[in-house]
């Protein structure tokens, strides 16, 4: 026992500072973003009257911004060789969309200020990602992903708490909560540029365009079965709003709501950094296959979720499998992508996920509406049970290549 917590103590003292600068970003963001998130599908149905469908369009079309963006931010990243400036622009952007949701007059004005938040969630996406690797060893990566995941965890279950708080202060005024939300994301951005210095870049080193035919030829195999792995991972999971409709349905007070958020977010948070650490010296397709596995029982528990303690416990597994994959997919990228290219590889990574994530989100709404929540649930079942499948099909295939870590 001993052994262990000096490891793992050693192992948090080992990583930069700049990890643990990016974490607090990513936490004072989160609480700014999850205020908004966590009461958003609520506003959405019960001021603006949008339905099920609706909730899902915008989610869908919203989170699939963000990679599209993240391809350009990325590549942007790699020639510029500078990523700390252009995460500031995209924090700056997330937090300037914050008043739009709270000005919103109908269902298509909050798509509009969605897609805004998500467009800076791109810029800022792919240059944080690959300045985590640029300025953590090989050797802690795994750690470092996690870590910094696990700060923007606690953010994001800070986030829906204020929510709670400031609802029951204001008698459900969702508009002036929303208003609030923007005070955050103003300490992220000032956190970012003044607390983070990023590697210099040689003087010497030419600015090449990452996404000529001979660099991409340098993405290799393993990197895209990684990026398709990603995609199929992401077709098994849709957004988090229907979790916050599910809360819903169980009666739970609006004002209440945003727990089911925090839920999911404290088991996110205690256990994103143990399983990122795990990824530094575990099969990454084992551990892969464990998500999968917690976020079935997450699904078929949400299925039945017609009571309070049901839905809470589902939730609590689907943090719980969010912990276990998301450190592991940015680490899986770090390994398998060239350095001069991580930023161009994290833009693609994110746009094929997040495109799937459209499909996702859109197809949830539809069985919502035309078969109800539990097939939706059980829909996303059955794609973690084929994406197993997949895995197992691959995964000989793809053991050498990328260094025994599949």
């Amino acid at each position: 026992m001993q052994t262990d917590t000096t490891e793992r103590y050693g192992t948090l003292r080992q990583i930069p500072r700049g990890i643990w600068m990016l974490g607090f970003v990513s936490m004072f963001m989160d609480i700014s973003s999850e205020i908004i998130h966590s009461l958003l599908p609520m506003f959405l149905v019960t001021s603006l009257g949008a339905s099920a469908v609706m909730v899902g369009l915008i989610e869908g079309f919203a989170e699939a911004a963000a990679p599209i963006v993240k391809v350009f931010s990325g590549v942007l990243s790699d020639y510029l060789g500078n990523r700390k400036w252009l995460a500031v622009v995209g924090y700056g952007l997330g937090t300037l969309s914050k008043p739009l949701f709270a000005l919103a007059p109908t269902a298509g004005f909050v798509l509009t200020a969605r897609v805004v938040d998500r467009i800076g969630k791109g810029i800022r996406g792919a240059p944080r990602d690959a300045l985590v690797a640029d300025i953590t060893p090989a050797h802690l990566r795994g750690a470092a992903y996690g870590l910094r995941q696990s700060l923007d965890t606690v953010g994001a279950l800070l986030g829906p708490l204020f929510a709670v708080g400031l609802m029951l202060l204001w008698a459900n005024n969702f508009r002036l909560v929303f208003w609030i939300a923007m005070v955050p994301g103003l300490f992220a951005v000032a956190l970012l540029a003044c607390g983070i210095r990023e590697p210099e870049r040689q003087p010497d080193t030419k600015r090449v365009n990452p996404v000529t035919r001979d660099n991409l030829k340098k993405l290799s195999a393993a990197y895209w079965w990684v990026v398709g792995v990603g995609a199929v991972f992401t077709l098994a999971r849709f957004s988090e709003a229907f979790l916050v409709l599910r809360a819903m349905q169980a009666g739970v007070p609006v004002a209440l709501v945003p727990l089911v958020m925090v839920t999911m977010n404290v088991v996110y948070a205690l256990s994103a950094y143990p399983f990122g650490k795990l990824a530094d010296s575990m099969s990454h397709t084992k551990l892969l296959s464990v998500g999968l596995v917690v976020l079935i029982a997450s699904d078929i528990v949400l299925a039945h979720g017609t009571s309070w303690p049901v839905v809470i416990i589902g939730v609590a597994l689907w943090g719980l499998h969010m912990g276990l994959t998301q450190g592991l997919l940015a680490t899986m990228v770090a390994r398998s992508a060239p350095p001069e290219l991580k930023g161009t590889a994290f833009g693609f990574f994110n746009l094929m996920s997040g495109l799937a994530m459209l499909v996702a989100s859109v197809v949830a709404g539809e069985l919502w509406e035309r078969l109800g929540a539990s097939t939706t649930f059980y829909a996303g079942a059955g794609f973690c049970i084929a994406t197993l499948f997949a895995l197992a099909i691959s995964r000989t295939t793809t053991a050498t290549t990328l260094g025994g870590k599949t």
